[in-house]
């Protein structure tokens, strides 16, 4: 259960620093390195949302439910 949480955590930060990154492209308009920062941070976050769903499916906390897997 604990991993789950720590996904919609990550998700979460990932969004902020979406939306962080895309307030300060408008307010900068070249001057600051504050977007190169927020995608750095993001691209950060959504390392460890790819490591931490990929934790989940190989001790299998998470697993495959979709309706199509398994039929080919």
């Amino acid at each position: 259960m604990w991993l789950k949480v720590v996904i919609v955590l990550l998700l979460i930060g990932v969004v902020a620093s979406l939306t962080s990154g895309l307030v300060f492209l408008f307010k900068d308009l070249g001057g600051r390195k504050r977007t190169l920062y927020a995608l750095g941070i993001r691209i950060g976050l959504a390392g460890l949302l790819m490591v931490a769903i990929v934790y989940g499916i190989h001790t299998g906390e998470l697993s495959l439910q979709a309706p199509w897997h398994g039929q080919y």
